[in-house]
């Protein structure tokens, strides 16, 4: 019964929350609104999902959100350190093959909007058979490294996540 009213609850509390700030005003008739969309957007979409991902440890989210939200503020100085202070010649920007042990086209997704929203890297394309994603680097002396850092700090985390 539950699953049926509800059947991906983590959509439904994120669009109650968005909703929430979208409007920008915590009122009694917004958050029933937000629940309300909350329950009949994902009931409609349902049959569009016919294999729901599954998150084998949900609280692994959280830590995952702080690691990233912590990598783009220091990307942010990092890159602004860069356009600031670095000549033009002195830039090495490269293109990175990240090879991948994800095979969940979501965890997958994350990743690659992980790498975006973080400055100074963009995910550009990926392998046909998901097997690696091609990354675009602003400057870096060692791409092993950056390769390391994307696979140890966000994909080892994912793998967690989405089994």
């Amino acid at each position: 019964m539950f699953t049926r009213l509800v059947p991906h609850p983590i959509l439904s509390l994120t669009l109650l929350l968005v909703w929430l700030g979208l409007v920008n005003t915590f009122t009694l008739g917004n958050l029933l609104l937000g629940a309300l969309f909350g329950l009949v957007i994902p009931m409609l979409t349902a049959p569009y999902w016919p294999n729901r991902p599954t998150i084998a440890r949900p609280l692994k989210i959280a830590e995952y959100m702080l690691v990233v939200l912590w990598d783009i503020v220091v990307a942010n100085v990092q890159v602004a350190a860069i356009i600031l202070f670095k000549r033009e010649p002195d830039i090495r920007s490269q293109w990175i093959t990240v090879p991948l042990e994800l095979t969940s086209a979501e965890a997958i997704t994350v990743l690659a909007g992980t790498i975006t929203m973080t400055p100074g890297t963009v995910s550009a394309t990926l392998a046909a058979d998901g097997s690696a994603i091609l990354v675009h680097c602003l400057h870096t002396d060692d791409p092993d490294d950056v390769r390391t850092e994307i696979k140890t700090r966000y994909e080892r985390r994912l793998l967690e996540i989405f089994p």
